[in-house]
This record gives C-alpha cells, sequence and structure tokens, in this order.
C-alpha cells in the first residue's frame, strides 16, 4: 500500500510516510476544526476525534460540535457514539482508535487524531496501566454507597486498602476515589499497585510513524477566541439545549457528561433559580440540589425572582467563561508534559518553523513530536 501524492492540488509532506499517524494536540478554541477539514479535502486522511465530549449524542452547542451538514461533509469517528448517561472509558477510547487506525491505513487513508482531550492523547502516546474495565455490578455498589454515606466513607475505606492513592487523591476527587475503590472491591489489589505495572502505547507501535504535532497559541490571542465562542454558544441556545437533555434523560450532576465545561455551569444556574425541569420523576431532584445549592444562593431568597434570575445569568456566563479558560490551562499543562515523555526523550525534535531535508533525517523513531505556535505552521509542516 502506498499514498499517491500526485495531486496538483497539494503535496504531501515527505516526512508522512504512508503507515503515519498524524496527532493534531490543540487548546480548545484554537482553530484545530479548521484546519483538520482542510486536511481532509486532500484526500489523503480520515478524522478521528480525540474528544470526551463530542461522543455523547444531543450535546451539541455546549461542545461545539460539528453541524450536521459539517459532519455529513467531513466525517468523524468517534463523534455521537454514546447516549449521555451512558460512560466512554479511556481504555475504550484506545481500543477503538487502535481498530480505526488499522481501518484507515487499509483504506490507504492517513488517521487525523484531532482534539483537545489530552488525557486522551497521553493514554495513546504514553499507554494505559492495566487496570481492569469496572464491572458494572461492582460500579453500582459503590455507588450507592457514596450516596447513603457520602465521599468521606470511601475516602476512609481507601486510607485503609490503598494508602498510596489515599494520599494522592484529594478528599474532593470523588471520581477518582469512587474508582480506586471499584478497582480494589472488583480485584483485590490496590489502583495504585495497578499503575505500577508496565504500559503499553499504541504509538510505541514500530510499523506505524507517529507525528505528535503540539499547538501552543499565544493565551491571550486564545482568551479571547474562547470568549467568542461562548457568546455563540449563549446566542444558540445552550441552557435550552441542556433542559431539553434533562426532560429526555435521566441524569444526575455526577455523570461525565454533565461534568463538561459549560453544562455543569448551566446545571447549577437552573437550581439557582428553581427551574421546574427537576420536578421529573426521571430526575433525582436532592442529588443536583445538594450538588448546587450552596448557603449564599439560599440567602439570595430575599432577592426578587427576576434579579435572582438575572444575576444566576451573569453568574453562569462567568463561571463557564472561567472554567474554559481552566480548561485550556490545564490543556497547555498536558500539551507540556506530552512534549516530555520518556518514550519521545530519543526523538530529534525539529525546529518548528523550519524541516530537515529527508535524507539529511536520522533514523526514524516510531514517534515524532513537532511544537508548534499556530496553526499555519503546523499547515506547513503537514503539506
Amino acid at each position: 500500500m502506498q499514498l499517491s501524492s500526485d495531486s496538483s492540488s497539494y503535496r504531501l509532506n515527505p516526512n508522512l510516510a504512508d503507515n503515519s499517524v498524524v496527532c493534531l494536540m490543540a487548546p480548545t478554541a484554537s482553530g484545530k476544526t479548521a484546519l483538520a477539514y482542510e486536511l481532509y479535502d486532500t484526500g489523503r486522511y480520515e478524522l478521528i476525534s480525540v474528544d470526551s465530549a463530542l461522543i455523547y449524542r444531543e450535546m451539541n452547542i455546549g461542545t461545539a460540535k460539528p453541524t450536521i451538514k459539517e459532519l455529513a461533509r467531513y466525517p468523524h469517528h468517534l463523534v455521537d457514539i454514546i447516549d449521555p448517561v451512558q460512560s466512554y472509558s479511556v481504555a475504550e477510547f484506545v481500543s477503538d482508535v487502535a481498530r480505526l487506525i488499522e481501518d484507515c491505513h487499509q483504506n490507504g487513508k492517513i488517521p487525523l487524531l484531532v482534539g483537545g482531550t489530552m488525557m486522551y492523547y497521553m493514554a495513546l502516546l504514553d499507554g494505559l496501566s492495566p487496570v481492569p474495565d469496572s464491572d458494572e455490578a461492582v460500579r453500582l455498589r459503590v455507588e450507592q454507597w457514596r450516596q447513603e454515606d457520602g465521599i468521606d466513607a470511601l475516602y476512609g475505606y481507601l486510607e485503609k486498602v490503598d494508602p498510596i492513592s489515599h494520599r494522592r487523591l484529594s478528599a474532593t476527587d470523588t471520581q477518582r476515589i469512587t474508582r480506586a475503590v471499584e478497582v480494589y472491591l472488583q480485584t483485590d489489589t490496590a489502583i495504585s499497585d495497578w499503575q505500577q505495572q508496565p504500559k503499553q502505547a499504541l504509538a510505541h507501535n514500530k510499523d506505524q510513524q507517529w507525528h505528535a504535532l503540539a499547538i501552543m497559541p499565544d493565551r491571550s490571542w486564545l482568551h479571547q477566541r474562547i470568549e467568542q465562542r461562548l457568546d455563540i454558544m449563549w446566542q444558540e441556545g445552550l441552557v435550552a439545549e441542556v433542559l431539553g437533555l434533562l426532560e429526555r434523560h435521566s441524569l444526575t450532576p455526577n455523570m461525565p457528561s454533565m461534568r463538561c465545561v459549560g453544562y455543569r455551569q448551566v446545571l447549577e444556574y437552573l437550581v439557582q433559580i428553581d427551574h421546574p425541569v427537576f420536578e421529573h420523576s426521571h430526575l433525582d431532584k436532592a442529588l443536583f440540589y445538594d450538588a448546587f445549592l450552596t448557603s449564599s444562593s439560599q440567602d439570595q431568597a430575599a432577592v426578587s425572582t427576576s434579579e435572582r434570575a438575572r444575576l444566576a445569568c451573569q453568574q453562569m456566563q462567568n463561571k463557564a467563561l472561567y472554567a474554559t479558560r481552566q480548561l485550556a490551562k490545564r490543556q497547555y499543562t498536558w500539551l507540556r508534559k506530552l512534549t516530555q515523555l520518556p518514550a519521545l526523550s530519543d526523538t530529534q525534535v525539529n525546529d518548528a518553523h523550519s524541516l530537515a531535508h529527508p535524507n539529511d533525517r536520522q533514523a526514524v523513531h516510531p514517534i515524532t513530536l513537532q511544537t508548534f505556535d499556530t496553526m499555519a505552521h503546523v499547515r506547513d509542516y503537514l503539506y
């Protein structure tokens, strides 16, 4: 199987062999999607989403999901694959990507992995510990325990059975504490012991050439883009989208889908204004109010209904903007970690603004890392 570069509209960069896998890693609102579309139009790429929010059906506005028309013209793997009440593990993602990469190469295409979920990229490039997937019966048992006795009870149990994880985790890290307890009850082995075992990464496949392209744009420019994107989300009806999800699904505030930035802030807003949607019989109203109703919000009872709604709406928008900026900050941190992976330590890191002649390059390593300031520099690299 040989990739042809005879098209007059583009010329494939000689660094990209027929067994290449390209990772377009960048923070939210940085312009990844536009470049991905352009690359797809060359006919040489298939798009694989690396986004833990785009996996959910019906969650479109708050995830900045491509429109139906865009997805028809630019098909993405791993978009709209589960409902908001379902979960999707990192291990499942890695397994799906392994299969999709093989399919892409069989079709004579280069897989283009595009998105901003850096934990997913870390799993692909650095590997996963062999922690078993959650058993549904154990998961339900632990969740019932948490609801009845609180996260403090699980955290105290973790101190007895897995002191290493207990010291590492914050007492408020509900998700990771719960997962650690599940693993111990399921396997009789601490998750910290599982995590010490050797990891295997897809990117270590010597039959593939991985190109991990990390884009870290100017922060002030990105913050402007984030604010503009959020303004569009409010105008397009993010609040109405969340209301529709609550009306159709038996959601809880602790579900992964409802922890997505934007959606979580809307849930808090709906609680603050005491929206009647929580009266639906398929929703546990107490869970939402326990998660979001604070003493300060209760103190606003003396404020008029209209003024309370206005203040809650302003607070929602401010919190969503702050949370999105914090997400971008975490993405930068992840990107720096990705550039320092031990698996990449012997890779020749070229200057992002110039390409070495192929004949001058050292022996090809399965992973090539490049860092860029702008999408334009990435484009230059890929053409």
